[in-house]
């Protein structure tokens, strides 16, 4: 019987959910959610009952279902995941020059103290950016060969 009264409640939440207001990528987001939930709660119960390998299977399902939905909430949301630095490529010694702003005449503790300057700045740990740091890098590694 607890199983008829469930399937008639989830027939009416599917219809519901057709109905509701928020098109297709709304009512996706929330069957995605209600499903991680369903799943969560149904690892639980049988759990409970002493079926480890299925409460398993049912808490990975769940932990992938809610995954995927923070993810569509985040891209929408503007977020841009980090991008590894670029691959090194070989800079001429000019735009090593223009990036530590140093002279063609700099001596290696001129170049490196330019170096340290530019880096308290753009360190990633200081609030700088991951890239800008490694062309301060490839910028030193250029000049100091």
């Amino acid at each position: 019987m607890i199983y008829l009264l469930l399937g008639a409640a989830a027939l009416a939440f599917l219809v519901w959910l057709g109905r509701a207001p928020g098109g297709a990528a709304g009512r996706g987001r929330m069957l995605r959610t209600l499903l991680s939930v369903a799943a969560a709660g149904g690892a639980v119960f049988v759990g409970l009952r002493g079926q480890w390998l299925i409460s398993l299977g049912l808490v990975a399902l769940s932990v992938v279902l809610s995954g995927r939905t923070r993810l569509i909430l985040r891209a929408r949301r503007g977020y841009v995941p980090r991008s590894p630095p670029p691959l090194s490529t070989k800079m001429s010694v000019q735009e090593a020059r223009d990036i530590l702003g140093v002279a063609p005449t700099a001596t290696r503790a001129e170049i490196e103290a330019a170096f340290r300057r530019l880096m308290l700045r753009a360190h990633p740990d200081h609030g700088g950016s991951a890239g800008l740091a490694a062309q301060i890098n490839a910028a030193r590694e250029t000049l100091l060969g």
